[in-house]
């Protein structure tokens, strides 16, 4: 983290999974938890993250006009609620970076009524070990200082991206729900090796082996997946018997049909 990083004050309305993770991972870099206050509405979910983060919960006023950062981590149901109450005392050069599945810049800026910059973010729970992905787009009053504070911010919980906020819906179809399809998969395979005669406890591993494996294997090869695959695939072997099955039931066409599910509700969502 640099100098200015290491100075501001920092506040997340709302402290569930997601907002958890980004404090997690500001901790695990060189911010401090006296930089850090909550505001999270559920009081018995506030004590434990305070307790467990050492850092203050306050009131939304409170953190309006105390914090020079202000993670917005609410359910997007939640959000306009939240920015009425503080469009008031917001400081005037104070950053909000929304984690608001589906909320867009526009309707932010509608509602706080400001020239307070705004960055959205769709990150994905792999953020919580330092292994996400963020992905980034900025707002109409935001500059490359807020996008350099943000992802700097951001860098502590795994690899962070820009791009336009058209393509956003898109991007939470594919990391930010992402982590979900990945484990559904696993479980999948779990069952199977189960209904295949092994224990649960070896297919488990044998499943999350396989994958770890494989995953390190596609970010550290250099070799893109189509050709990892083929690699594997040998002419009427085993591969390729369960392969045809894949393509027999059309496995892109589910994934696409998911994904654009996925990227439908996110624009529902605005």
């Amino acid at each position: 983290m640099n100098q200015a990083a290491n100075k501001k004050s920092i506040g997340f309305i709302g402290a569930g999974i997601m907002g958890t993770s980004l404090i997690r991972g500001l901790l695990n870099s060189s911010i401090k938890a006296h930089q850090i206050y909550i505001s999270e509405k559920n009081q018995e979910r506030a004590a434990e993250v305070a307790s467990q983060f050492n850092v203050e919960n306050l009131s939304l006023n409170q953190i309006s006009q105390k914090c020079e950062v202000i993670f917005l981590s609410v359910k997007p149901q939640d959000l306009e609620n939240v920015l009425n109450e503080i469009s008031g005392s917001l400081r005037n050069d104070t950053l909000l970076i929304s984690i608001a599945a589906g909320k867009t810049i526009k309707f932010i800026e509608a509602l706080l009524n400001s020239k307070n910059p705004v960055v959205r973010v769709m990150p994905n729970t792999p953020a919580q070990i330092g292994k996400g992905v963020s992905v980034i787009s900025a707002g109409s009053f935001a500059t490359k200082a807020d996008l350099d504070l943000t992802k700097e911010l951001l860098s502590s919980t795994g690899l962070v991206l820009e791009v336009e906020e058209s393509q956003q819906d898109a991007v939470t179809a594919v990391s930010g729900s992402g982590p979900a399809y990945f484990f559904s998969f696993v479980e999948s395979m779990i069952k199977s090796g189960i209904k295949l005669g092994l224990s649960e406890e070896i297919a488990t591993k044998l499943a999350i082996g396989t994958i770890v494996g494989s995953a390190a294997m596609l970010k550290e090869s250099g070799i893109d997946a189509a050709t990892l695959r083929k690699n594997v695939t040998s002419p009427n072997g085993t591969t390729a018997a369960a392969l045809e099955v894949f393509s027999t039931k059309k496995l892109d066409d589910i994934i696409n049909e998911a994904m654009m599910a996925a990227k439908k509700r996110s624009q529902e969502l605005a």
